[in-house]
């Protein structure tokens, strides 16, 4: 019997040889659900869906509706207890790719190509950027910065500008081509150091010499707390 651990390594082989250039990211959260796989092609988002063969249906439905809002395409990647009756379990435009295990090896088959998801919403696959992402789209556009506003406000302002400022197609590469570029390794190091040039700004803005002080010694704590994170983290390794 197929498991999810058993699937994943061989699949991720199978899908470069068949998309080419690829970026995977593993468990993303989308909504109630978690995508098992995003993968970042250059000019599309897929969510791919494990159900090995020791997986049920159960929480498939809802599942579906998370993916079919998050990504331009889905797939479904099924043992072979499944393979005879996933059609019934998926809409018509997902993908499904069936594996088994032959002579030792794994063995995937494209049972149906995907086609392009009707239900995709544009906003949430922004939601799947960095704060400091988003800002290099507004930087690209030409946008302001809105730095005091949040994530979702951002957003906003950004998918206002599509399609007449900025065309969608454009921008979904530009979404792929900042994913391709995303350094897990540094991920704390960008979200704060990002962070620590709006404080500036705001500190740099601040004409009550009291309150520049307290932003000051504000800023000056979250260098401290974030430093002795790292530490224990190096320690963990």
């Amino acid at each position: 019997m197929l498991k999810d651990k058993d699937i994943r390594e061989p699949l991720f082989d199978f899908l470069e040889d068949t998309y080419g250039k690829v970026r995977i990211i593993e468990e993303k959260t989308m909504g109630r659900s978690r995508a098992d796989i995003v993968m970042v092609t250059e000019k599309s988002l897929f969510g791919i869906e494990i159900k090995s063969d020791a997986d049920t249906y159960a929480r498939l439905s809802y599942q579906v509706k998370d993916y079919d809002r998050f990504f331009d395409s889905n797939i479904v990647v099924v043992g072979s207890s499944h393979g005879m009756h996933i059609n019934e379990h998926v809409p018509a435009h997902w993908g499904i790719i069936t594996v088994e295990e032959a002579d030792g090896a794994l063995d995937f088959y494209m049972l149906k190509k995907p086609s392009r998801n009707p239900s995709v919403m544009l906003e949430n696959k922004l939601k799947i950027l960095w704060r400091p992402e988003l800002f290099q789209i507004q930087q690209k556009y030409g946008m302001a910065k809105y730095k005091e506003k949040s994530k979702d406000f951002v957003i906003g302002k950004i998918c206002d500008l599509v399609p007449d400022t900025i065309p969608e197609n454009e921008l979904s590469e530009t979404i792929s081509n900042i994913l391709f570029e995303r350094d897990y390794n540094q991920v704390e190091e960008t979200l704060t150091e990002y962070r620590k040039s709006e404080f500036q700004k705001k500190i740099e803005k601040e004409t009550d010499s009291k309150k520049k002080l307290e932003l000051m010694m504000e800023q000056t704590e979250k260098s401290k707390n974030f430093a002795k994170r790292n530490r224990k983290r190096r320690r963990r390794r």
